[in-house]
């Protein structure tokens, strides 16, 4: 099996056709380590698990490079798989190394315009509402203060407040109405500007999670909240019921919201409607599972990679 990095050695003798790119913050986590242990099992010495702070990024003589922290030149991989760490990807780091390795062949299982557009929520929600997806009534602001953003006519009432970056349900409150909004925003971390999303009642407290691997609905999952909170996390205590195959039309537009937004393999966030109906609240590029849903997840996971690893075959060959 391919050693994991601090293996450069390794990535110079014997290029790796596939690579598995750990952002910074992600070495050493739970599902990092599942995730690497079933690369390197499935692909053996044509695997090779990378951290983006080993790399070195150039252009030399009117080519890109790649070189390890001693200086030995390395070969871009055919595929990756990268995860990175949502509230600390910037566009400056991680996603500059993936736009490299994009611009030197390598195919991304999510490519890197995919990934950027799920590090913005606002992003997302304007992608999925041109294609003609639901998605709840939203508002937000680029350059204007907080204070008049939340005094701006047209905010839902009452309407969920989230920072639009951020994940597993931190800086995300429900906020009654916009007298209690307006009273607490000079308490608001403005690292970021937020969102004013429409309250989905019916929903409060549950969603539904669906994983979508290379275009079909793998997983599925009701999360429920604890306490009466409305977000239903697993990081804030949540439960998780498996539910796949059980509600097929809300399946299908998460199939859709991942076509959309091109993303090979993404965790679709669905919100219950009245009437049966469900409505997107979120995509994670970056998605997330436990144990339980582990023998439904991987295998799609390592067939999406062997199919483009095929495909890569196939264009070298047509090419040549």
């Amino acid at each position: 099996m391919a050693d994991v990095v601090g293996s450069r050695t390794c990535l110079r003798a014997r290029p790796a056709d596939f690579w598995f790119v750990l952002g910074a913050g992600l070495h050493g986590r739970l599902l990092t380590e599942r995730l690497s242990n079933s690369f390197t099992w499935e692909f053996g010495d044509r695997c090779a698990v990378v951290r983006s702070e080993e790399l070195l990024l150039g252009v030399r003589g009117g080519r890109l490079t790649l070189h390890d922290l001693d200086g030995c030149e390395l070969a871009a991989p055919r595929v990756a798989y990268a995860r990175v760490w949502t509230p600390a990807v910037g566009t400056d780091r991680e996603i500059t190394l993936l736009r490299h390795l994009e611009a030197m062949g390598t195919v991304l299982l999510n490519p890197v315009d995919a990934v950027l557009v799920c590090l913005n929520k606002f992003w997302h929600l304007q992608q999925l509402a041109l294609a003609g997806l639901a998605v709840p009534d939203t508002q937000t602001y680029a350059d204007a203060p907080l204070e008049v953003a939340v005094r701006a006519a047209g905010l839902p009432e009452p309407c969920v407040v989230k920072a639009v970056r951020g994940h597993r349900g931190e800086q995300v409150f429900l906020a009654p109405d916009t007298a209690m909004l307006r009273g607490i925003q000079g308490s608001l971390n403005q690292d970021t500007p937020y969102l004013f999303q429409e309250y989905v009642a019916h929903s409060h407290g549950r969603d539904l999670r669906v994983v979508v691997v290379d275009g079909h609905a793998v997983a599925a999952q009701v999360r429920t909240a604890v306490d009466g909170d409305f977000r239903s996390n697993l990081a804030l205590g949540g439960t998780a019921t498996l539910c796949a195959g059980r509600y097929p039309h809300a399946e299908e537009l998460a199939v859709r919201a991942a076509e959309v937004l091109g993303l090979g393999i993404a965790g679709v966030d669905l919100l219950f409607t009245p009437g049966g109906g469900f409505t997107i609240c979120e995509v994670n590029a970056n998605v997330g599972w436990h144990d339980r849903m582990e023998h439904l997840i991987t295998p799609a996971l390592l067939a999406a990679c062997h199919a483009r690893l095929s495909g890569t075959d196939r264009t070298a060959a047509v090419a040549r």
